[in-house]
């Protein structure tokens, strides 16, 4: 208990009441005159029998060795009778002093709980106003330079949309102009009259920016048949089999003019992007295909465990065996709590988890008496495995009546895409079909890094165009894998700020729309988080789990950053499983979370 009070006087939460101290230091100092005083009793009576035993041997030596037996009995009864009294009577003392000292003992810790509990309900609100002021500065920050980015990129998308109406419109005169040739030669008086409804239908057909494209020329082919009919019912009846023939040989021609300006606007536009995208995926597919073959060429290289280890090289510096020199050799006092509270919060292990590993530490250590700071290394080692414990889960994806459905969220940076990639590779050589959705159809060459990865393991990709709708992708991904019988389906969606509602609230409707064909869909809503970012993971779980409901957590990156700390912390604060971690760029370095395997690499001591 004393070793507990000093840590916790360390640790700010107060001083013991000197008055109280000095109470204690005069009851033991009373305690130890009566035993004082108890030992000269016995003493004085030992001294007294045995100058009477004197006394008597003189005075009987005359006497027969019958009476001198009988003395010596009848005195060893006596002795034995008095030292018995002595020893409860002392027996008695010393029992009602424990029984004061305990109840003295229960009211001072009863104080102390009372008062250490208001102190620290103090402290942690203090300590969360100021997170509260830091989180509000960085997400101002924030929000100031994706408003730039925002800007930037609205600034371009102008610019494009700009270029791609002119091509539009250059193509549509085109084609009007064709049309309007064949249609006076063989119905120039019927040309006049729907001429307006023509127009008024092509405004409508590009509005939607040709995402509904047939669906469209069959309304206004039957607004063009009904306004026919009106006209020249008895001229529609004879010609009708020329006409459609006409109109079909007309569609064929302008959809192979569309589909050409089209290739042609993109080829301008994207060059310079696909170009670095392109690079940027055969330098990914050298270095995959160089892993494999490297593989293929060692088949006893080190399995996922030594990746595992290696890849959590800077995340170990501050954790796991970088506490190895933090307690080797060192008693455990005040100095070396404060030093772990330290290298912790700088792992990004977070405050509150902190605060309970080294509580949790504490109350341990008093109560096995430990001694040294190698044990508490031990203790301190199997207290972090319990937390990781709690969030493993791994994922199953086994569903007899449909596609299993993964809806993938996140921020934009995070690794989202590519894990998407790792996973249908890792769930097709489990013998399962996959298919992707391509929901995100903002960010620029979004959706063909997601095809490159499709036609790289020969996996179907579900695509519209760039700014089509997201929930309509996936609705119609989900359609198609439950015709194809597909085993799992992975829909990507577009990165967005946790604390930006109307993003949030495109996730929620693409949620509502898969609910339209199973109502259990999506049956797993996996967060990917960049292990880099440290305590704004934390923000990020509890928002998106706000919107869409999380079942699940990825943490990517972990190779790349020394703050890995914050899977204790999102372990610790959410009930949410984490599914798979990363460490590193081959499909291998994504793996299903094993906190044993992560708590052994991250304390094992080889590099």
């Amino acid at each position: 208990m004393a070793k507990k009070s000093k840590f916790l006087s360390w640790f700010g939460l107060g001083k013991k009441d000197k008055q109280e101290q000095q109470e204690q230091e005069l009851e033991q100092q009373r305690l130890a005159e009566e035993r004082a005083e108890q030992e000269r009793l016995v003493a004085e009576q030992e001294a007294r029998e045995k100058a009477e035993q004197e006394s008597l041997a003189v005075d009987q030596a005359a006497q027969e060795q019958a009476e001198q037996e009988r003395l010596a009995a009848e005195q060893a009864a006596c002795e034995k009778a008095e030292q018995e009294r002595l020893a409860a009577e002392q027996a008695a003392r010393e029992k009602a002093e424990q029984e004061r000292l305990a109840a003295e003992q229960a009211a001072q810790e009863q104080a102390e709980q009372e008062r250490l509990a208001a102190e620290q309900a103090a402290q942690e609100k203090a300590e969360q106003e100021r997170l509260a002021a830091e989180q509000a500065a960085q997400e101002k920050a924030e929000q100031e330079r994706l408003a730039a980015e925002q800007a930037a990129q609205e600034k371009a998308e102008q610019e494009r949309l700009a270029a791609e109406q002119a091509a539009r419109e250059k193509a549509e005169q085109e084609r009007l102009a064709a049309e309007q040739a064949a249609r006076e030669k063989a119905e120039q008086e019927r040309l006049a009259a729907e001429q307006a409804a023509q127009e008024q239908a092509e405004r409508e057909r590009l509005a939607a920016e040709q995402a509904a494209q047939e669906k469209a020329e069959q309304e206004r082919l039957a607004a063009e048949q009904a306004a026919q009919e009106k006209a020249e019912q008895e001229r529609l009846a004879a010609e009708q089999a020329a006409q459609e023939q006409a109109e079909q040989e007309r569609l064929a021609a302008e959809q192979a003019a569309q589909e050409q300006a089209e290739q042609e606007r993109l080829a301008a536009e994207q060059a310079a992007q696909e170009q670095a995208e392109q690079e940027r995926l055969a330098a990914e597919q050298a270095a995959q295909e160089q892993a494999e073959q490297e593989e293929a060429e060692e088949p006893k290289k080190s399995g996922f465990f030594s990746r595992l280890k290696k890849g959590l090289l800077k995340t170990k510096s501050n954790i796991g065996s970088g506490f190895a020199s933090l307690f080797a050799g060192k008693k455990i006092d005040d100095e070396l709590f404060e030093e772990l509270e330290t290298q912790l919060l700088t792992a990004d292990v977070g405050v509150d988890t902190t605060v309970k590993l080294i509580d949790n530490l504490t109350d341990a250590a008093d109560r096995k008496q430990l001694k040294d700071g190698d044990a508490l290394y031990e203790l301190l080692k199997q207290e972090m495995a319990d937390m990781l414990a709690s969030a493993e889960q791994p994922l199953d994806v086994e569903k007899k009546d449909g596609p299993f459905v993964i809806l993938m969220v996140g921020v934009n940076g995070v690794g989202k895409t590519t894990t998407i990639g790792k996973l249908a590779k890792q769930y097709q050589q489990q013998g399962k079909s996959v298919m992707l959705a391509a929901g995100d159809t903002f960010r620029a060459a979004a959706v063909e890094q997601l095809q490159v990865w499709g036609e790289r393991n020969d996996i179907p990709v579900i695509a519209q165009h760039t700014g089509a709708d997201s929930a309509s992708v996936v609705f119609d991904a989900f359609q198609a894998a439950k015709a194809r019988n597909v085993d799992v389906l992975i829909a990507d969606t577009a990165g967005r700020l946790q604390n930006k509602d109307n993003l949030m609230q495109e996730l929620e409707k693409i949620a509502r729309v898969m609910k339209k064909i199973d109502a259990d869909a999506p049956h797993e809503v996996m967060l990917t988080i960049d292990a880099g970012t440290g305590q704004n993971a934390i923000s990020q779980v509890k928002l998106f789990d706000q919107a869409v409901g999380l079942t699940g957590i990825t943490l990517t990156k972990l190779d790349g950053t020394a703050k890995g700390g914050v899977i204790f912390a999102i372990a610790n604060q959410f009930k949410t499983p984490i599914r798979y971690i990363g460490v590193g760029e081959g499909i291998d370095d994504l793996r299903t979370f094993n906190s044993n395997d992560f708590i052994e690499a991250l304390f094992s001591g080889e590099q």
